[in-house]
Formats: structure tokens, C-alpha cells, sequence
């Protein structure tokens, strides 16, 4: 499945912020009808967002998904009724707590896309954990449907409900045990972990520093607010020069290592046995992947 490093959230009543958010670097854009939409702009956003998926698609151009409301909530089915078209890639699930939420989502899209003339399974989802009780639900949340292409931590309505202070401080370290449940629920699920927001537009070093803790805690993705966010994002979750030229090594050396008949061998001082090889295999990967090797 492909990576999607950054996420950008997009008002989808702002027709000019949709337009520019098509031909901007992220790697998806989350076109929103939830919170970022007062209750009375929500038919404009519904109008904006099915007309703008109707657009055709140019290489290398944001994936596209759609933020809608909450399951169950009277105004998540008019969403899906507006924006389950052809040239929706995928929906963003706030607020989720169970996993019969998720497979009432998966149901509506099973119904739907065929008669939108769309192959089934062609809608993805990405899940975003905002409570406690979606915490603590989170692995099999992350496991309910083959549809998930990750689950994503909703920080600011998490810190609300576990009684966290407004004002944010540093790299959120009082959410770590959290992001780091978010982590591991979605490793064990095989789909991708996407943090939360940077709120603080101002402070550009803040969002580098969150960002690289975030990939240290084992996040491959996070998800933004505003444009000039992404390509840090970008560039703090893909693999850099050394770790690239690193990894050639590792991989050489093992393979070296495994025509000898050996399993393990030390590289620079380092013990290099499987998981670290996979590792290696897989950052090579990546970097195929976004173009940085061949």
C-alpha cells in the first residue's frame, strides 16, 4: 500500500483553499465537512467537495479523501450521499470509538459503490482515535476492515477528554503513552500511523521537532493544517541521504555475510542480523518508492 507521509486538512466550504490544495506537494489532502465546518456552511462544503472530486486527477497531485461526521451522527449520511463518487480515494472517520462503527461505514461504501459505477474496496479509510475508549479499542479498531489504510491520533479532542490544560506544551510529551498506543495498534494491524496536528503556525521549529519525535515513536505520517507545513513533514518522514547510503551497506554486507554461510555480522562496530536487514530493506523501499533511488 502506498505511503502518505502528510495529510493536510482542507475546509471543504473554502472553494478557493480546495483549489489550491489539488496542486500542492502533500501526499493526501482530507477536503473536511467535520469541524472545520460551522453547522451552517456543511451543504456548501458537500457541494464544493463533490464537484472538486469530479475533476480529473493529475500525476502526482494529492491523494484525495473526505473528512465526514461522525458515524451515526444524521449528518454523516448526507455526506456519503454527496461525496461517494468516482474520484473520492478515500474518507477520513472521526471520532471513532468502536469497531462497529467502522463496519458500518464499510457496509454503506459495500452498497454504494456500485451504483456509483466504482469497484468495491475502491473507497479506503483512515480511522482517527480521538477518546479514550477509542484508545482503548484502537487494535482491533485498526484490524475491523480491509478498507484501512491507517488510524490517525486526534490529539486535540483526546486531550479534552482526558482533561489536558489548553495551551500545549513542547512536543506533546503528556500524549507520548498515547501516540504511542496509536503506534502500535496500527504496526500490529499493518497499516500506517499518522500523527496529529502541529497547531502553531508561528513556530516552524516546533513543527520539526515534533515532527522527528514523531518518527522516532515509530509514526510514518502526519497530518497538517496549513501548506507551508508540508514539505518539513515531507522530508522528516522520508529516509535521508545516510540512512539511504547506510542501508545500501547493511544489505550488501548481509548478503556478503549470507554467501559465506554467515546469519550475522558486524558492520561499524554494529551487530547486523534479520531485523535489522529488514529494516534496511524496507527504508530502501521507501526511498524507491518517492523517487530518491532507482
Amino acid at each position: 500500500m502506498e505511503l502518505i507521509r502528510s495529510w493536510m486538512f482542507v475546509p471543504g466550504h473554502r472553494q478557493k483553499m480546495i483549489d489550491k490544495a489539488f496542486g500542492l506537494n502533500a501526499d493526501a489532502i482530507m477536503l473536511d465537512i467535520e469541524d472545520g465546518v460551522a453547522p451552517n456552511e456543511k451543504d456548501a462544503a458537500r457541494k464544493n467537495i463533490a464537484d472538486s472530486l469530479g475533476r480529473d486527477k493529475t500525476p502526482g497531485s494529492p491523494a484525495r479523501y473526505v473528512r465526514i461526521n461522525s458515524i451515526g451522527h444524521q449528518r454523516m449520511d448526507a455526506d456519503l450521499e454527496a461525496v461517494v463518487r468516482p474520484g473520492l480515494e478515500g474518507l477520513v472517520c472521526p471520532k471513532v470509538d468502536t469497531v462497529d462503527e467502522v463496519r458500518t461505514v464499510d457496509a454503506i461504501l459495500n452498497e454504494r459503490e456500485p451504483k456509483q459505477h466504482m469497484a468495491k474496496g475502491t473507497v479506503r479509510l483512515l480511522i482517527a482515535i480521538e477518546s479514550p475508549k477509542g484508545l482503548f479499542n484502537a487494535p482491533a479498531i485498526a484490524a475491523a476492515s480491509s478498507r484501512i489504510v491507517g488510524i490517525i491520533f486526534g490529539a486535540e479532542d483526546f486531550g479534552r477528554e482526558i482533561g489536558l490544560p489548553t495551551v500545549r506544551e513542547g512536543e506533546a510529551r503528556d500524549l507520548i503513552y498515547a501516540r504511542s498506543a496509536i503506534v502500535v495498534a496500527a504496526a500490529a494491524a499493518h497499516v500506517q500511523a499518522v500523527d496529529g496536528v502541529w497547531v502553531d503556525l508561528n513556530d516552524s521549529a516546533g513543527l520539526l521537532g515534533f515532527a522527528k519525535q514523531s518518527r522516532q515513536l515509530g509514526f510514518s505520517a502526519m497530518s497538517c493544517i496549513h501548506p507551508s507545513q508540508v514539505d518539513p513533514i515531507n522530508t522528516v518522514f522520508s529516509p535521508t541521504r545516510n540512512e539511504i547510503d547506510y542501508c545500501q551497506k547493511v544489505l550488501q554486507a548481509f548478503e556478503e555475510a549470507n554467501a559465506r554461510g554467515d546469519g550475522s555480522i558486524a558492520l561499524g562496530g554494529q551487530l547486523i542480523d534479520r531485523p535489522i536487514v529488514e529494516r534496511a530493506r524496507r527504508t530502501i523501499d521507501m526511498a524507491k518508492s518517492l523517487g530518491m533511488i532507482e
